[in-house]
């Protein structure tokens, strides 16, 4: 497959992707209110199929990938290790500088900000779904059509309940329903862009290709751990969390094995 075939099925699998954010989204109008332990349940389910497109659909392509380009096993995991730092490390570094909001541990990044709320949980939701695109779009490294969808399938499923659970939080912070799903549906059209950019990194040269397949898996690596699990274990249903990422997980490991 050429490097145009590429990059173009990139940016069409991620752009399918970020329809699941729509779809959860404009469930504001039918469920106006969740509760914390439902909101809890849903973003863990989530990250499960994050975490696991993470490490099969990700870094197990990138470790193959690494072995034939680099010929020896010891500077595969190697390289592949230094993606995946580099990927969270990239995303630590922006949410430390850039201003934006979470709706339970509150304001992050720069404090001299005199953006309205809604443009910081706006920012916030961006930095949480660009690095989704961007692994989408890595997903066809090497004209791997089988994974690409895959990928694009888990992430698209795993937006559905985090957009749903993202309007609702909105909402229960004074905004409108419609104002609500239209921020919802804005920040799922960033995966597009994330999948362009992933999509041109592997298209680019075959080296780049275990790079950035670890890159996307740092990245999200970063979420998972720096912002729903500590956000879904604060309020008493760290057990209820476990088991729903733990279900995830198995979902999406299940649909890399059928599809890819």
């Amino acid at each position: 497959m050429d490097a145009s075939n590429v990059v173009l099925m990139g940016v069409i699998a991620s752009s399918c992707a970020s329809l699941g954010t729509a779809a959860g989204s404009l469930g504001v109008f039918a469920i106006r209110t969740l509760s914390r332990r439902m909101e809890d349940g849903l973003l863990s389910l989530a990250a499960g199929i994050m975490l696991a497109a993470t490490f099969f659909s990700l870094l197990l392509p990138a470790l193959d990938y690494a072995t034939v380009e680099y010929g020896s096993l010891s500077i595969s995991a190697i390289a592949v290790a230094l993606g995946v730092l580099a990927g969270a490390g990239t995303l630590f570094t922006i949410h430390q500088r850039a201003p934006h909001e979470h709706f339970i541990t509150g304001r992050e990044g720069a404090s001299d900000t005199k953006l309205g709320r809604i443009w910081l949980f706006v920012i916030a939701i961006t930095l949480h779904n660009f690095p989704e695109g961007l692994a989408v779009g890595v997903g066809f490294a090497g004209g791997e059509v089988a994974n690409g969808v895959s990928l694009a399938l888990g992430i698209g499923l795993q937006n559905i309940p985090e957009g749903l659970a993202v309007s609702v939080a909105l909402l229960s912070v004074g905004y409108s329903p419609a104002r609500c799903a239209l921020v919802g549906v804005l920040s799922g059209m960033v995966e597009p862009v994330g999948g362009l950019v992933g999509a041109v990194a592997v298209a680019s040269a075959s080296m780049l290709m275990p790079l950035a397949l670890a890159f996307a898996a740092g990245a999200m690596l970063f979420i998972i751990s720096d912002e729903i699990i500590p956000e879904t274990h604060q309020n008493g249903n760290q057990n209820l969390a476990t088991f729903t990422l733990l279900i995830g997980f198995v979902v999406m490991m299940v649909l890399d094995v059928v599809i890819g």
